[in-house]
């Protein structure tokens, strides 16, 4: 080798080396060396001499605001930042209200359609119809391509006293109809339905956990006694959670005094024991709890609480796995972390809170996981390591470490989903035909009482049939088998929604939960 090449290594090393002084010394003559970085945490110096030192002009409040999610990103799954702008929307869901008109409405052909009117609330005051049209809001037009159910929000909101014109078409009327809403509080029920099943078994759905569901639950619970209430069915699907409080009162009216329903633990929170009072509404009643993959969190402690002392029977399949206790921060702009503090455990002390690691997509992907694995099918396809086993007083095995395990487990019902089934409900087309055959047959269709009348109605009339050719105008095409396979499923949802949009909620569970699997054992067992 020949010697010069020996060198060649070492003249790259020091033209590396005095190419880094060199864009040292550039910096420091440019006035780096007066920014001191030990003053202060390395976030807020980051900041700072981002602010007076980087090439261009930034807003350091946009970069905090992008900052605050990384952060508690860091943390687990369920801290998380919310905006001064988002907050009201985030939490109305909970706060059980909010400020607007009292509508619920559909875009149906890029126009806002009224489906249904909130009883007491300001549009019944003013005469709002279900089935009429919003074509104006305050003089400017809301018709059109691009209306979007954000834009409708918007303008429909607005603080409680504030006023709104609508100009409204109406069937059977050529010109617009002018009408001055006056804003007010609207109530945002957590208890969805409660109606009697039978002469003595009451069914209640409790959608979410906000301020106002134990007095809801209460009030459902008092109205079906005078109807005979002896027994309940307490419907948790797809309750993501709520308010700790709330879940804790409701599981306190099945208990007698002095019984553990949950307790909360975290590092700057000492133990704290939520036990059952005196004189609990429904302590001498059968209970039964429905859960499924999408019950977390408040939802699993009233299953767990009821399961791990032997107070009712579980039926579904296996919860979210959400064993963590958040509690809002707030700052100065109004803005909030909701922040992890405490973990609950049920009363034989199990934390049910699923494993999540730094990829938070993993953890989302679990509920995947299990439809791939088999779980939703079959029950023996989850297992749990022998440490994660409690026994409940009376001798029961119960887990922890990824949700609540129903005592009986329903499979999903894989026979029902056909490939026309999928590729309708994909495109939305039952809800949206629902919604047109209900337009167009209004006047027939509210004669009716009841659900069962409808229903008779809706028979005779071949309602699966003209929904058919309902998708064939859509191009759907699919084997008369496949339809043929569909057809008791789509025609439940079809007979729910369109008896939801001429008479309430409470009428459409009675027809929906028909063909409930879960719901439907539910009933059996309480026999």
């Amino acid at each position: 080798m020949k010697k010069n090449n020996l060198y060649t290594p070492l003249f790259i090393f020091l033209s590396i080396a005095i190419g880094l002084l060199l864009g040292r010394l550039i910096y420091h003559d440019r006035g780096g060396s007066n920014i001191d970085l030990t003053k202060s945490d390395k976030i807020s110096a980051l900041i700072n001499v981002v602010h007076s030192q980087y090439v261009d002009s930034v807003s350091t409040s946009e970069i905090i605001e992008k900052i605050i999610p990384k952060v508690l990103q860091q943390l687990d799954p369920h801290s998380v930042y919310i905006p001064a702008v988002k907050y009201e929307e985030t939490t109305a869901p909970l706060h059980g209200s909010f400020d607007g008109i009292g509508v619920q409405f559909n875009i149906q052909k890029d126009t806002i359609m009224i489906v249904s009117v909130i009883a007491g609330g300001p549009s019944e005051k003013e005469g709002l119809l279900a089935g009429d049209r919003i074509v104006t809001i305050d003089d400017s037009t809301f018709a059109g391509i691009g209306i979007t159910n954000a834009d409708v929000m918007k303008n429909l909101k607005g603080k409680k006293g504030s006023k709104v014109v609508l100009g409204i078409k109406r069937s059977g009327r050529k010109d617009l109809i002018q009408i001055e809403i006056t804003r007010d509080k609207i109530p945002l029920y957590s208890v969805e339905t409660s109606y009697m099943v039978n002469e003595n078994t009451g069914y209640i759905r409790v959608s979410r956990f906000a301020r106002t569901t134990h007095d809801e639950f209460v009030s459902a619970v008092k109205s079906l006694k005078k109807e005979g209430l002896e027994k309940i069915i307490l419907d948790l699907r797809g309750n993501s959670g709520g308010y700790l409080g709330e879940a804790y009162k409701i599981v306190d009216e099945f208990l007698d005094d002095g019984k553990m329903i949950v307790y909360t633990e975290g590092k700057a929170y000492e133990r704290e024991n939520y036990t059952s009072t005196k004189g609990g509404l429904c302590t001498e009643m059968e209970l039964i709890v429905l859960i499924d993959t999408w019950s977390a969190s408040a939802s699993e402690i009233v299953a767990g609480a009821i399961q791990d002392n032997d107070r009712g029977l579980i039926i579904g399949r296996r919860s979210f796995g959400k064993g963590l206790v958040q509690t809002e921060f707030e700052f100065r702009d109004g803005s909030y972390i909701r922040l992890t503090i405490a973990r609950y455990y049920t009363p034989t002390g199990r934390c049910i809170q699923k494993p999540y690691s730094d990829n938070f997509d993993d953890y989302e992907h679990e509920i995947y996981n299990r439809l791939m694995n088999g779980e939703l099918e079959n029950q023996d396809s989850t297992s749990f390591a022998d440490s994660l086993k409690y026994r409940t007083p009376e001798g029961r095995v119960v887990y922890g470490g990824g949700g609540i395990m129903p005592d009986i487990f329903i499979p999903i019902d894989t026979t029902r989903y056909s490939k026309f089934y999928q590729t309708v409900s994909d495109k939305n087309l039952i809800y949206n035909f629902a919604i047109e055959y209900t337009d167009k047959k209004r006047t027939a269709l509210t004669k009716f009482e009841n659900h069962t009348q409808i229903e008779k109605y809706l028979e005779n009339q071949g309602v699966y049939s003209q929904f058919v050719n309902f998708t064939k105008t859509h191009k759907i095409k699919s084997e008369q088998l496949e339809i043929d396979n569909a057809k008791e499923r789509i025609k439940t949802l079809l007979y729910a929604y369109i008896v939801r949009n001429v008479l309430d909620e409470n009428n459409f569970y009675k027809v929906f939960n028909r063909s409930d699997k879960i719901y439907l054992r539910a009933v059996e067992e309480m026999k």
